[in-house]
């Protein structure tokens, strides 16, 4: 089932956003999903952030920089960002395996070029950020404050079946 892949947006400015900064190792022992919901971001330590506030609460979007979720290869990482309603990440890149673990839980990595975050992150700043996806049509709209701002993004089309289809696990079973 495809899942919702646009709204409100968080800004985390900064590069290198780890896994253990996404969800901290000491919570890997959780068997479920849902239990590992009240952590995210718990780590991340950046001005101005503050992972116990409404404005995460709100997110369903992330615009950050570069390399993001680099660090260990764990499925925790996409899953806490899922259970919290948070399905596209928008960045200028990612971690190999990150970025595949996001298209294999029916989730969106979309890659962006620096100006283009730059002008998102500065929107943000402005006014709250809404964004819309268009994944058939590989487009992005970015709102706030009046201003529109409109993205092409490129996705191979396997990642986009896997995403289409909620996940690696559906798309398996759709078709063997």
């Amino acid at each position: 089932m495809q899942k919702e892949f646009g709204g409100r947006a968080i800004v985390l400015d900064r590069s290198d956003i780890n896994t253990d900064e996404i969800i901290p190792a000491k919570y890997l022992t959780e068997v479920t999903k849902e239990a590992l919901k009240p952590y995210l971001l718990e780590d991340l330590k950046l001005e101005g952030f503050d992972p116990d506030g409404d404005v995460l609460a709100e997110a369903r979007v992330v615009v950050s920089r570069e390399n993001f979720g680099c660090g260990s290869s764990r499925e925790h990482a996409p899953w806490v960002f899922e259970v919290n309603g948070i399905h596209t990440i928008i960045a200028e890149s990612y971690a190999r395996i990150f970025r595949q673990n996001m298209f294999n839980c029916g989730m969106l990595a979309i890659e962006l070029p620096r100006d283009a975050i730059d002008a998102l992150i500065a929107m943000a700043a402005a006014a709250p950020l809404d964004v819309t996806v268009d994944l058939e049509g590989e487009k992005l709209t970015a709102s706030a404050g009046g201003q529109t701002l409109n993205y092409d993004f490129d996705i191979s089309s396997f990642d986009k079946a896997l995403v289409v289809a909620g996940g690696w696990v559906e798309f398996a079973d759709a078709r063997y």
